[in-house]
């Protein structure tokens, strides 16, 4: 079975479960998977019973898509992503963000956890993503083109839509939230980086680091479809002064920027 064909078995499943038809796609990363408490929630479902989805192994991830609405608006989020470091390749990890395509959505929403490489970021920051840099060891579009999704070469120019950046800038300034605008650069993990490696991410050009966001975002725009995304700023990453990551801490993190972050999605999609 082709990967086309997987991707058209696993959104028929779906319809055949509910008929909700969503206009955004939210994707929501380590610790921030509260957000659904705010979603009036009209149907979920385990990634597990998904033909040919990926199974979530980390912790923090529960694995189900929600289906409801926030702000007004129909929206399905994913309780729980996937990474590359988990075994999955690239394909895999983006498979759930071709079938929201798929299943209408109109604009993808996507956060995650990050080490803060700004030395002007504070533990529990939020970092609006206006641009990446892919260090990554494998690219979602290798192969075979999907020429029913987008072209062979599509183009990176705005990654992330600079109207939903502008929005929730403001939104944020207005909440009190405290929040940057700031490059993101995608490494494979699990392991964090080393004093010398986050000494390179700094200087060529990065604010924060993950391991997550990157594949997806391209394949998002691969499909025209515009994004946002969000980081929750965990841990610092001084070089000079790097203290042990522990994922108690990067866990709590994300749990105290969780508030803001909420706030800043409630109040982006109820704009668009």
């Amino acid at each position: 079975m082709s990967y086309s064909d997987k991707i058209d078995e696993a959104v028929d499943f779906i319809k055949s479960r509910h008929s909700f038809e969503p206009e955004f796609g939210i994707v929501l990363g380590t610790g921030l998977g509260a957000l659904v408490n705010h979603i009036e929630i009209a149907g979920e479902i385990d990634y597990e019973i998904i033909p040919h989805f990926p199974v979530s192994t980390v912790e923090s991830h529960k694995g189900r898509l929600i289906f409801g609405v926030l702000s007004g608006r129909k929206v399905v989020a994913m309780q729980g992503r996937f990474h590359y470091y988990e075994g999955y390749d690239m394909k895999a990890v983006t498979f759930p963000i071709r079938v929201l395509k798929k299943l209408g959505i109109q604009k993808l929403f996507i956060s995650n956890a990050a080490g803060g490489v700004n030395l002007d970021f504070k533990v529990a920051d939020l970092m609006i993503i206006e641009d990446h840099i892919d260090l990554t060891k494998e690219n979602p579009l290798t192969g075979a083109n999907l020429d029913d999704f987008g072209g062979r070469f599509p183009d990176m120019s705005e990654p992330y839509e600079r109207k939903m950046i502008d929005e929730a800038l403001a939104i944020a300034k207005e909440e009190g939230v405290p929040c940057h605008e700031g490059v993101y650069t995608g490494v494979s993990g699990p392991n964090l980086e080393t004093r010398a490696e986050y000494r390179f991410i700094r200087t060529i050009g990065a604010d924060a680091v993950g391991m997550s966001t990157v594949a997806e975002v391209i394949v998002a725009r691969h499909m025209n479809l515009p994004v946002f995304a969000i980081s929750a700023i965990t841990d610092l990453c001084d070089p000079d002064n790097l203290e042990e990551a522990k994922i108690e801490n990067i866990l709590a993190a994300a749990a105290q920027s969780e508030k803001g972050m909420t706030k800043v999605i409630v109040r982006l999609i109820a704009l668009q």
